[in-house]
């Protein structure tokens, strides 16, 4: 990044005294040395973007006590002075009844959750798997529904909030994790991280530095607030923060290291490649890039795919970061089908060959005669475990029937299956589903529904046994258009991954 105002770190040095008092005004008076801090996240990949004394449980992990999404109160003055102008939030309640759809939009029963207890509830989601099409979509609705919280809570309301969001962001769906932390504001420190982390991950550091802005009561780490005031210009002030938080403990040393080349230009041209940490959070991530040193996503969580999709990447990256959401369902397959349209191959092998099969299937659905290039794209995307995403692009362009006998004919009506597109559903390779399976108690159907979803994802294993069981537990729920299309779905992957 040559083109920014490069601060001179050695002239920070010369004013380290005042820079003392500075950085503790900054911390609250409160430097906690770096190897006090506990683990930052139970996604074990967020930001350490706020300061650790104000996020007493934030180190959350399956097994322990959540953290605690506090309920907004009135403050109470100490004397009769007037202070400093306070918002709050006029509709702030329990976190845990916030959703971006409505439980009857979910298709779900608005007591879902009733009688359950909050902390089991919010592990219990963590551990979820939700690997066929049908049932990913189905966990998303339940993560993102409007429904009555647990009323045991166990003193840790709002971590099945957090527990939703955080499952939604290992799914990818940074999207649909962002509005749902939006309907509980940035105001609360937990919900400040993960929003902050993906901004980053979008690719938009003015708003992840905005959230900081609209969150006064939220203390940013030093690393978070360094990097806000480079991207607000403020280079002099961004150089003497990070001198004065090394100085005194406030961040650990490749965090200085990284923020270093960050903001001094004279690192660019130095050759020196920075090992990146074991760990790697949003932030960094963002870091790396900036310093020119670019950090492959493919062996990072999921949700650092999102950061492919940005139109400054390459298109062979934005084509690989899309498929690899697409197949996760963390993003809707249009999305994919749009970026393999962009452009046309520069070269042959891997995703370069489903994005000439996807051009050329485009071209016969637009002439009326998909089925001419539906073997070629059925077998490349079959190659690489996405018939199902094939599948979801394009099933709905093709014909309800085929010829007898016909290859394409039959390649399109397993397609149009798989989407759900074809009534009557075929026989699923299943044990008899046990039609007398009795529907949960009222206060137990939330953990009937997550146990059921891991049932079925055991038939992906091959325990067809345990799949049926999941599955006649859905239609006592009352969901049996999911558990048919999980069915189906199950019934069809050996035809769609060409394997047993």
């Amino acid at each position: 990044m040559t083109d920014r105002p490069a601060p001179s770190m050695r002239g920070t040095r010369r004013v380290i005294p005042a820079l003392a008092l500075t950085c503790a005004a900054l911390s609250g008076g409160l430097a906690l040395p770096v190897a006090a801090r506990e683990p930052l996240s139970a996604s074990d990949w967020l930001s350490g973007s706020v300061q650790a004394p104000q996020r007493e449980a934030s180190a959350w992990r399956p097994g322990q006590r959540p953290p605690r999404i506090p309920e907004r109160t009135q403050p109470v003055a100490a004397s009769g002075a007037v202070g400093p102008v306070q918002v709050s939030r006029l509709d702030g309640g329990n976190p845990d009844a916030a959703g971006t759809i409505t439980a009857r939009r979910a298709g779900l029963p608005i007591g879902l959750w009733q009688g359950s207890d909050a902390t089991g509830l919010a592990e219990q989601i963590l551990r979820t798997p939700a690997r066929l099409p049908a049932m990913n979509a189905l966990l998303q609705r339940v993560l993102t529904a409007q429904l009555t919280p647990p009323t045991a809570d166990g003193g840790a309301r709002g971590a099945l909030f957090l527990a939703r969001a955080d499952r939604l962001l290992d799914m990818g769906a940074l999207d649909q994790a962002a509005a749902l932390l939006l309907t509980a504001g940035p105001g609360d420190a937990e919900v400040f991280r993960r929003l902050f982390d993906i901004a980053l991950l979008q690719g938009d550091e003015a708003r992840a530095c905005g959230f900081m802005d609209s969150s006064p009561g939220v203390a940013p780490s030093f690393a978070a607030r360094i990097f806000c005031l480079a991207q607000t210009g403020d280079w002099a002030a961004a150089a003497i923060s990070l001198r004065g938080a090394e100085t005194l403990g406030l961040i650990d040393a490749h965090q200085a290291l990284l923020l270093t080349h960050f903001l001094d230009d004279t690192f660019v041209d130095g050759g020196d490649t920075l090992t990146p940490a074991p760990r790697m959070t949003p932030l960094e991530f963002r870091i790396h890039e900036a310093i020119g040193q670019p950090l492959p996503t493919t062996p990072l969580p999921l949700a650092f795919a999102q950061s492919d999709l940005r139109l400054n990447n390459g298109w062979k990256a934005r084509l690989e970061g899309a498929e690899r959401l697409a197949r996760a369902g963390a993003i809707p397959a249009t999305r994919l089908r749009q970026i393999y349209a962009e452009q046309k191959p520069a070269a042959s092998g891997g995703v370069w060959e489903r994005a000439g099969a996807m051009r050329t299937l485009e071209a016969a659905i637009a002439a009326g005669d998909p089925l001419t290039a539906l073997p070629r794209a059925f077998d490349e995307f079959r190659k690489a475990g996405m018939a199902d995403v094939l599948a979801a692009m394009i099933a709905a362009d093709l014909p309800e029937t085929g010829s007898a006998g016909d290859e394409a004919g039959a390649i399109a009506s397993r397609l149009r299956q798989w989407q759900g597109l074809v009534v009557p559903q075929p026989e699923p390779v299943l044990p008899e589903l046990q039609a007398d399976t009795p529907a949960p108690p009222a206060e137990r159907q939330g953990e009937a529904l997550l146990a059921a979803l891991t049932d079925i994802d055991a038939g992906i294993e091959g325990d067809l046994a345990r799949a049926a069981r999941g599955l006649a537990m859905l239609h006592a729920l009352g969901l049996a258009d999911d558990a048919d299309l999980a069915a189906t779905q199950l019934s069809l992957r050996p035809q769609m991954t060409g394997t047993p």
